[in-house]
């Protein structure tokens, strides 16, 4: 759950001065400007581009000129990345051709300046973003901010003469034509790269160098951190520090030379000659539309014949390095025929490219794009632009889609918004089903683009689909709040299931993923899956009887921190922040819920008391703190407690620690205990005058108060005079205290339970009948409200215990990435993904069955790189002769012509003379069915018994009247009796 929503509101004026704008009065709108704000939460980009490239990126100024489809997608993510202040230019009116990609325009907006529409709805994104509007001509004079435009390069007459380039204004020009992009980038001859890709530098702690062999990434820094052994000294002064060596600046072309010299993005090797051809191309195109004052008209052989011929002309006044031997004519005949189109997938995907690039001009972080970018991605209607492109019917059969979208967070709104804009489920007997469990938070509203401040705390599926009946009220929609899962089949049954023609994945956990890709392979239906890390991204399509499936291959498990490295052993700021989110949890929540427990459930000692290993007498340890040896009466006890929880955690325990380990201890080979990964820690001495230890008796005393319903403070001073009263006892380390030095060990210890021990805590617990007016308030961890003291704690504690070790801390920001498990994403990232998802979609939609059709995409838009290829085939098995892949199934009918249903012995004989199978073993889910080593006595009984009797009898669950079919696995032998490997059973009783 998130704090209360902004409570700051957009202002809308057209005679306030205006911020980073030459516009006059007469002709421009802007939205109220706003500081920066301090709450690094509002920021997605932060987290990706850091916090010193986010403050450089609040001072950059952003003019985007051309507000059609292109336009208003690079604004949108320029102003959710978050800086300084944007300027919408346009001159013309909104037309019925620009509602097949210009989210923002309403049919009600036609005839009105296209800017000016767009200008409130953009500016409701980011209140800390002034976006104001410029309706006149583009002067040398006006351009004194950056510009990043929709119109193709030919046709802005300041930047064809070279003017951004010689005013050292950064320009980056965008440009779409149906299936096919342009994109240029201009950041002058100052441009400074400080980090060309996005990676944290590479980290190897408490080397003992030997030989000076360091691998790392090429063109990366490795820092290394606590060096000893050979030159350890001078090594380490020159490699773990900052090169004090300038960054490297990174000049570009100009538009002029480029256009003679380009540089090409090839992200398909099986067309490597594609961009040249293109890059003729859009120079030709243009030259068609300065002659004709139009664009070619959709599928005008005429008018392609043209555009070739100019085509032609251009090759030939090229310089010989551009100039082709051969033109690919249907290629540029193709590219003639679609120009007068205007697909929204394309503009969400090279509008993301366009607006990352403009995100790297003030921080000077992340590769530019050194190159022109050349992509081609093979009746008044809203849809025109399509219908230019694709045709009438393509049209028909979007609108007839019934579509299930599960999640509504990031590329969930970006897929909606496509989705809306595309006619996805638009028509008669189309519907999207949207679901998502999760309501709106604070933190979600910089790359959620569908939510407002307004909205925190609604439901994200429910805002999301009345968002995009906002943008084309055709949309047929219906949204859930359901988990996808086992509990909610009876929601997503057969019928639900059988009715869908896609499905599109927009997940933030594998488990949920492979769940939906499990059920998309069982239905046999097209699964769209894609995903974002920061500025990377990628898309996979799943397609019966083609592909692999999603759960085909898997990424190697994350590596989890070993429990004594935690405990004892920490060398990184991860460690000491995990340590510091499990402090959270076993102070304030598990105790106050088992102490809740202990009141209101009878059976609670019962279950404790059953628990394996140590735990009944860690949780009654817990229970007798909070009730007896630790319950607080007054603010003034909660603020002695922390002070004593300090000095245990940050002094005490590193005592006892280095008595049993002391600093120059050796191991039985003769090397240093404290070496390697092992850093030597040291006690600490509380100050109340240091910052941080204040900080942290702040927390953890309003925190423990909290649990019990005492009211605390923030008043430091207060809290400071209580702490002279503290008495913190006298510690001495004691001899015999086991501390294990790693995870073989603990678990190898013997973890027995002392009975005397048990016995005395169950018998000095409070009876629960005395209890019954008393309870705790577990504390779940929230880390977007900053003033609820859970970050302040986690920050605190983390740092703490890095100063006992000699750690370097973390910053809040970085504490907070870290300790929230926030997955960093960006409004450019998710929308040049779901730019290609919906590429996909299209193909599915007109029913490809070629695996060459369809491409899987990556990108990492920090580098750039972008790269396609074919998916994988699905795995072929085969039995005797039938060939097989995990699409295939045994089909059995499990209800007779009679009505009767089909036996075991019945079913076994089905597969021994339909398909020659003994079975061998016969499974539903985890419940064995049938196995030929079972006694005697029971496969008697169960012979004769129906399928579905003996399910329900050995599963103990009643099959819900929702399901029309089960799923059995097979162990079978052939006629040879050797052991094969066949498809599952899909048994249908219904």
């Amino acid at each position: 759950m998130s704090s209360s929503p902004l409570s700051k509101k957009r202002r809308v004026s057209g005679s306030e001065p205006k911020t980073g704008s030459n516009c006059s009065s007469g002709n421009s709108v802007q939205s109220d400007p706003r500081a920066a704000p301090t709450n690094v939460s509002l920021w997605g980009s932060w987290y990706v581009l850091g916090h010193e490239a986010m403050k450089r990126m609040q001072n950059a100024s952003v003019l985007v000129s051309g507000l059609r489809g292109l336009g208003v997608e690079i604004a949108k993510n320029i102003i959710l990345g978050g800086v300084k202040s944007v300027t919408l230019h346009d001159t013309e009116p909104a037309q019925w051709a620009d509602l097949a990609s210009q989210f923002y325009l309403r049919e009600e907006d036609l005839g009105k300046n296209r800017a000016e529409v767009s200008q409130p709805r953009l500016a409701e994104l980011n209140s800390y973003v002034p976006v104001s509007v410029h309706t006149g001509a583009l002067t040398d004079d006006f351009l004194s901010q950056s510009w990043f435009s929709r119109n193709s390069p030919l046709e802005g007459a300041a930047a064809g003469r070279g003017v951004c380039h010689s005013k050292g204004i950064k320009m980056v020009v965008a440009d779409t034509r149906g299936l096919f992009g342009d994109l240029f980038c201009d950041f002058g001859d100052e441009m400074v790269v400080t980090d060309t890709n996005g990676e944290q530098p590479l980290s190897a702690h408490d080397l003992m160098i030997t030989k000076v062999m360091l691998p790392g990434r090429l063109g990366s820094p490795l820092v290394l951190e606590g060096v000893g052994g050979l030159g350890a000294e001078s090594l380490g002064s020159r490699i773990g520090c900052p090169s004090p060596s300038p960054p490297p600046r990174s000049p570009q072309k100009p538009l002029s030379v480029a256009l003679a010299e380009p540089d090409f993005v090839v992200t398909d090797f099986g067309k490597f000659d594609r961009p040249a051809h293109l890059h003729l191309a859009f120079q030709a195109l243009h030259d068609f539309q300065r002659q004709h004052q139009r664009l070619p008209r959709p599928r005008s052989e005429a008018d392609a014949a043209e555009v070739l011929a100019l085509t032609q002309a251009v090759n030939q006044r090229a310089p010989p390095a551009l100039k082709q031997e051969k033109l690919n004519e249907g290629l540029i005949k193709e590219l003639a025929y679609q120009a007068a189109g205007d697909l929204a997938p394309i503009n969400a995907f090279i509008g993301g490219l366009a607006a990352q690039e403009v995100m790297k001009v003030a921080p000077g972080r992340l590769g530019p794009l050194m190159t022109t970018g050349r992509w081609q991605c093979c009746q008044n209607s809203r849809y025109d632009g399509q219908i230019a492109v694709f045709g009438a019917d393509l049209q028909a059969k979007l609108g007839q889609q019934k579509y299930f979208l599960v999640g509504a967070g990031a590329i969930g709104c970006e897929l909606l918004k496509n989705f809306a804009l595309l006619g996805l489920a638009c028509g008669d007997g189309g519907e999207v089903t949207v679901t998502d469990m999760d309501t709106i938070e604070k933190s979600n509203l910089n790359r959620q683009f569908l939510f407002r401040p307004w909205d925190v705390t609604k439901m994200k599926s429910d805002t999301a689909a009345a968002a995009v009946r906002q943008m084309n009220p055709n949309i047929h929609i219906m949204s859930h709040q359901d988990r996808v899962g086992p509990d909610t089949e009876r929601v997503y049954d057969d019928d639900f299931f059988e009715g869908l023609d896609g499905v599109a994945n927009a997940l933030d956990n594998v488990d949920a993923r492979m769940y939906m890709d499990r059920r998309c392979v069982y239905y046999r239906k097209p699964l769209l899956e894609s995903g974002t890390l920061g500025t990377k991204g990628n898309v996979q399509v799943v397609i019966p009887f083609l592909t692999e499936s999603y759960s085909s291959s898997q990424d190697p498990p994350e590596k989890s921190i070993p429990i004594c490295t935690l405990k004892n052993f920490p060398n990184a700021i991860e460690h000491t922040l995990q340590w510091a989110r499990d402090e959270f949890e076993g102070l304030f929540k598990q105790p106050a819920e088992s102490v809740n427990q202990y009141i209101s459930d009878p059976k609670f000692m019962e279950r404790t008391l059953k628990l394996p290993g140590t735990q009944p007498l860690e949780v009654l340890e817990a229970v007798n703190k909070s009730l007896v040896s630790e319950r607080p009466r007054s603010w003034a006890d909660c603020v002695g407690w922390a002070c004593r929880h300090w000095h245990c955690q940050y002094s005490n325990n590193i005592r006892q620690l280095l008595h049993n380990f002391p600093p120059h201890q050796k191991t039985n080979s003769g090397t240093l205990f404290w070496s390697g990964p092992k850093r030597c820690p040291h006690p600490l001495t509380f100050d109340e005058s240091n910052p941080l230890h204040m900080d942290y008796i702040m927390a953890a005393a309003n925190l423990f108060a909290q649990t019990y319903g005492i009211t605390g403070t923030r008043d430091v001073g207060a809290v400071a005079e209580l702490l002279h009263q503290v008495q913190v006892p006298e510690f001495t380390p004691k001899s015999g205290v086991r501390i294990h030095i790693s995870d073989q060990e603990l678990q190898n210890a013997n973890a027995s339970v002392d009975d005397s021990r048990l016995e005395e805590l169950k018998s000095s617990l409070p009876n629960p009948e005395d209890l019954q007016s008393f309870r705790m308030y577990p504390i779940d961890f929230e880390k977007d409200d900053d003033t609820n003291f859970h970050m302040d704690f986690i920050v605190a504690a983390s740092n703490l215990r890095a100063e006992n070790y000699d750690i370097p801390p973390a910053d809040r920001h970085k504490s907070k990435l870290i300790a929230g498990k926030i997955i960093p994403a960006i409004a450019t990232t998710t929308a040049a993904v779901v730019g290609l998802v919906c590429l996909e979609l299209y193909k599915v939609v007109q029913g490809h069955k070629r695996l060459e059709s369809y491409k899987n995409g990556f990108l990492n838009l920090a580098l750039p790189f972008f790269g396609f290829s074919e998916p994988i085939a699905c795995p072929r098995n085969k039995y005797y002769d039938i060939e097989w892949t995990l699409w295939d199934r045994f089909e059995v009918q499990g209800v007779q012509p009679s009505g009767e249903e089909m036996t075991l012995r019945q079913f076994l004989a089905y597969f021994k003379s339909e398909h020659r199978l003994e079975i061998t073993m016969l499974s539903q889910g985890v419940s064995m069915l049938y196995s030929f080593f079972m006694p005697p006595a029971k496969l008697r009984e169960r012979h004769d018994q129906p399928m579905t009797e003996i399910v329900t009898k050995v599963s103990k669950k009643k099959i819900g009247r929702h399901v029309k079919a089960l799923v059995f696995e097979l162990c079978c032998n052939d006629d040879s009796e050797c052991d094969i490997e066949v498809p599952y059973v899909r048994y249908t009783i219904r």
